[in-house]
Formats: structure tokens, C-alpha cells, sequence
């Protein structure tokens, strides 16, 4: 069977978008729709934007679902561009064919693991509210996907990688969805110091947390040295070989604390490591013009007798003694690092 037809009660919400609900089983569903997941091919372009599945909570689902009194009011949200044909019935009643001759035309936009659980129960007929949006192209596609699990407890790392490919999005996701572009780019440009070093739906073996690079380049962005460079066209460029470069340097400077290293047993790539070195390269590439690594790397030497990243005592104040391990990846213990940081610079500095 190459079609399938479906009695649907229509929403009628937006103008440029068609919305409606049916029930149909796991099986129908499948037969109409396919989960895409999140992945990058060789050179890193991002294709997909679904969650890897989650077998533990799939197992809870499917363990639910196996009662006798079970019930699954959440629908499951598809979305379609092309293969369905609507034809009006009555009022908000119509009849909905879906063409799968060429293979599944829908996206699960919301539900897979709902769907996933109800799949390994192929004895039980149990049909489930279907959502169906059609969307006029898979870039509206896409941007409903992320505004719909916005406000979900969806992986915020996987909305922000996503934020990149997306357009039409509220203005707060500007200056993010430049930071989430320039850390895919950093994490996979054969050419960047950080190649295959931030970890990313697309690259769980990352060890550099994502977030955490992003909030870098945020931060300069908002009050930095980044914020300059997109004052020209070749901003991205510029930014990118910037943050390259930095952490190159650091990469050198803190050998031993760079390679090989965790967050568990380093701070300096752990977030807070991460984001307190981020206000260093301000200070640096404002104050001393630093621009290349090896810039960097001669204005990081102050920095090597005074840190803790690996073992001994961080000595912030009089007083205020800590292990280097008791650092956390809170705005107050970043904050706390970055300006003893920048006073060991800045001291530096004008004993130069």
C-alpha cells in the first residue's frame, strides 16, 4: 500500500502553516515518518536534528505501555513538506493522504521516544494522537523543530547546534546561534587547534564542553575583542583564527594540563577553565594586541607559576585558599578564577 488516508480534525492556528490530528498506530506511523537523527558528514555539515534515543527511558515508556490501563495522551508530532494531499470534509473535518511510494515523507518533530516504546510492543494495538504540521520547506521545517522544543527539556547543546542552520528566530538567539556556528566550525575545520575537541551531540568524544566555548566567544562578542571584528566582513574569519590561535597557545603553555586530560582531573578544560581563560585573551588581544599564537603564548608565560589546573592550591586572596579540583562550573567560581586570572596579568604587565 502505497497511501494511507486519515480522518482529521483541523486547528486552524496560522496562516502559512496547515495543522491537524488523527490517530494512527505505531505501525502507520512508521510507515509515514522517520526520526532523523543529529549527525555531521566528513566535513562537518550538519545534517538531522534529533536526539540520539535514550534506552533508559525508552525501557520506562515501553514498561508503562505494557498495562492493561495505559494511556498516552501526548501526541506525536510530525511534520511534512511535500506527499500529502487534504481534502475538506466538513467544517474542521478533513481527509488527509499521505503518499508513501517514495519512502516515509514525514519528520518526527516531537515523540520519538514515545513512538520508539510503543514500537517495541507490536502485539498491543494502540493508537496515539498524531500532530501533523505542513510546512512549505524543510528550512520552516527545521526552525519549527527548534521554537517547538524550545520550551522542552530537550539537551540546550542540541537546540544551539542546531540554532546555526536555522533562520527566522527570535533576536536572542542571534548572538548564540553565531557562537554555536563558531564552535562547530572550531571543532571541525582541519585547520583549528580545537578539531574534534568539543564535545557536541554530533561529537560526544569531545572533551571541551560546548556551552563553554560558546560563552567565550559571547562574551567577547557582547564587550571584546570579537565584538571589533564583526565590525568587518571578514569577522567570522578573523574570529575564527583568533580563538584558534588562543587556545593553541594554551594548548602549549599548559601542556600538561591540556593533553590527555579530562575535566574530571583538569580545570583548565573544564567549563570553568575554559570560559575564565576566555577573559585572559580579552586582556591579552586588547590590551598587548596579541593576534597569532605565538602572540599568546609569550603574553601566557606569567600565568604558568601561579595556576593550579592539575593539582596544588589556588591562592585567589589572603585567606582564600582552595584545591585545585574544589573549582565548579558556577558563574561565582568562574568569575573567582577569571579575575585572579587577569590580576596575575594585568600585575605582569605592569611589571613589564
Amino acid at each position: 500500500m502505497t497511501t494511507l488516508t486519515f480522518t482529521a480534525i483541523r486547528a486552524v492556528q496560522s496562516d502559512e502553516h496547515f495543522v491537524m490530528c488523527f490517530t494512527a498506530t505505531a505501525a502507520e506511523i512508521w510507515s509515514f515518518a522517520t526520526i532523523e537523527r543529529i549527525a555531521r558528514d566528513g566535513e562537518g555539515h550538519l545534517s538531522g536534528f534529533q536526539r540520539p534515543q535514550i534506552a533508559s527511558h525508552i525501557q520506562e515508556i515501553k514498561d508503562y505501555l505494557k498495562r492493561e490501563d495505559a494511556v498516552l495522551p501526548n501526541p506525536i508530532v510530525v511534520a511534512f513538506t511535500d506527499n500529502v494531499t487534504v481534502k475538506h470534509v466538513s467544517d474542521d473535518v478533513v481527509q488527509v493522504t499521505i503518499n508513501t511510494q517514495n519512502g516515509p515523507p514525514g519528520l518526527v518533530v516531537d515523540g520519538q521516544q514515545r513512538l520508539s516504546a510503543l514500537s517495541l510492543l507490536p502485539e498491543k494495538h494502540f493508537k496515539v494522537f498524531v500532530s501533523a504540521l505542513l510546512c512549505k520547506t524543510d528550512a520552516e521545517l527545521r526552525r519549527q523543530f527548534v521554537l517547538i522544543n524550545n520550551t522542552k527539556p530537550l539537551p540546550k547543546s542540541l537546540i544551539y547546534e542546531l540554532l546555526p542552520t536555522v533562520e527566522g528566530l527570535p533576536h536572542r538567539f542571534s548572538s548564540r546561534s553565531f557562537a554555536a556556528d563558531l564552535a562547530s566550525r572550531l571543532n571541525y575545520d582541519s585547520s583549528s587547534s580545537l578539531k574534534g575537541l568539543i564535545h557536541q551531540h554530533t561529537n560526544p568524544s569531545g572533551i571541551i564542553s560546548d556551552t563553554a566555548i560558546q560563552k567565550v566567544i559571547m562574551n567577547s562578542i557582547h564587550d571584546g575583542i570579537l565584538r571589533e571584528f564583526m565590525r568587518n566582513p571578514d569577522g567570522p574569519d578573523k574570529s575564527f583564527c583568533l580563538i584558534s590561535d588562543y587556545y593553541r597557545a594554551v594548548s602549549l603553555v599548559f601542556r600538561e594540563a591540556w593533553s590527555g586530560h579530562k575535566p574530571k582531573n583538569s580545570r583548565l578544560v573544564h567549563g570553568a577553565g575554559i570560559v575564565a581563560m576566555g577573559y585572559v585573551m580579552e586582556v591579552l588581544a586588547l590590551s598587548q594586541g596579541a593576534r597569532t599564537w605565538e602572540d599568546f603564548q609569550k603574553g601566557l608565560a606569567p600565568l604558568v607559576e601561579k595556576t593550579a589546573w592539575i593539582e596544588g592550591t589556588w591562592n585567589f586572596a589572603p585567606g582564600d585558599q582552595r584545591a585545585w579540583n574544589s573549582i565548579q562550573n558556577t558563574p561565582a567560581d568562574i568569575m573567582t578564577l577569571a579575575h585572579y586570572l587577569m590580576r596575575v596579568m594585568r600585575d605582569s604587565l605592569r611589571k613589564q
